[in-house]
């Protein structure tokens, strides 16, 4: 068995989120195959929103008792009305946050072999630290563009000083390659997902799927008027998994142009309930305007659904091919719902792409994805 000792360091797992999903899938995972792992999250101690695998110990550091960030706290509240004022505590948040995971570093560090930063302030803030900067794996989950002139020009230089780094998308690969040795993994999924069968067209229901956080990335309020423009029979119905900031304008939207029965607001659902209703429809729909790789689309490959969705950066153009159904570009709203029109109307092509859509979706599964882990760590 290897005992290698690895670290995982993120903020918190207190709500839903990509980042928390895949990092306790993933530690999961690595526990079950022989590795001794911790996860330190830089909050205080909370409840987990997503599992943690019992065999992980977990530590907890409260980034916002320092007195930088909570000078960063009391701004933003009282001067929310300003303009880019959440930048501003943004900053004084991330300088709290570093003194606070310096101290714990510089403390523990030599107990682990390797450390895996899942953000990439905090792979900015580790790789400052020569000695432990040396054993640090930056795990991107976010366009290489984020983070502004500071950490976008000035601190990012600093990847070079890191172990390697590991990108979920290829042309984040291309961008970092240049600074340091990286790697393209993607994701680890649940398990619910990859125990999903096929199935056939006649064995769904008219239905078209969206999963994501209802926030103006996600863009969620652009396909519920695709959805509305699109010419279908009146039994075609859109699934919208998810909750957020953008809800009560899609919930306005909905009530505005009489599509209570045609467009269903769910919420947040379970793995499990999320894959049932997965199963259920025939299209998976996007319209993301960017993404690090797009979990979602391979979650709805597993449950046997044709793809339509923007070509947004990063992660669709990694995963969405003939095969599987149609990449559109970046605001095209008429092609979109032409794309959909054709799905709808023409069933043979349909069930052909849900098979092969379904097909391809091993490719995703995860002990390919585990094993290069492994050979990394």
């Amino acid at each position: 068995m290897n005992r290698k000792k690895i670290l995982f360091v993120y903020y918190q797992n207190i709500q839903i989120g990509g980042v928390a999903k895949v990092l306790t899938n993933l530690t999961s995972e690595l526990a079950e195959n022989g590795y001794d792992v911790d996860i330190l999250f830089l909050m205080d101690t909370h409840a987990d929103f997503y599992p943690v695998n019992t065999a992980i110990t977990k530590y907890y550091i409260d980034s916002f008792a320092n007195k930088y960030s909570k000078f960063a706290t009391h701004i933003n509240k009282k001067y929310k009305f300003i303009p880019k004022i959440y930048n501003i505590h943004s900053y004084f948040y991330d300088l709290g946050s570093y003194i606070v995971l310096k101290k714990w570093i510089r403390e523990n560090h030599h107990h682990y072999e390797t450390i895996v930063s899942c953000w990439y302030k905090l792979s900015t803030m580790l790789s400052t630290e020569k000695n432990i900067s040396q054993k640090t794996i930056a795990w991107e989950h976010s366009s290489f563009r984020v983070g502004g002139v500071l950490y976008d020009k000035l601190l990012r230089k600093n990847y070079k000083k890191l172990k390697s780094i590991i990108c979920i998308n290829k042309l984040s690969v291309k961008y970092y390659e240049k600074l340091n040795k990286t790697f393209f993994i993607p994701n680890v999924i649940d398990d619910i997902f990859e125990e999903q069968k096929a199935i056939t067209v006649d064995q769904k229901e008219n239905i078209i799927s969206f999963v994501g956080r209802l926030d103006k990335t996600k863009n969620a309020v652009e396909l519920v008027k695709i959805f509305h423009r699109t010419r279908k029979p009146s039994d075609w119905k859109l699934q919208i998994i998810g909750d957020g900031p953008e809800r009560n304008a899609i919930a306005l939207y909905i009530k505005e142009n009489n599509l209570e029965n045609n467009i269903l607001l769910l919420g947040i659902k379970s793995p499990h309930e999320i894959s049932q209703l997965l199963r259920k429809s025939k299209i998976f729909a996007f319209t993301s305007l960017s993404e690090a790789f797009g979990l979602a689309l391979v979650e709805a490959m597993f449950c046997s659904n044709a793809i339509v969705a923007y070509d947004c950066e990063f992660g669709p153009s990694d995963i969405i091919n003939e095969n599987n159904g149609f990449l559109i570009p970046l605001y095209d709203t008429e092609m979109f719902a032409e794309k959909l029109e054709i799905l709808i109307k023409d069933e043979t092509l349909l069930d052909r792409l849900i098979q092969s859509s379904y097909a391809e979706s091993h490719q995703w599964k995860k002990e390919k994805i585990i094993q290069q882990w492994k050979k990394i760590l």
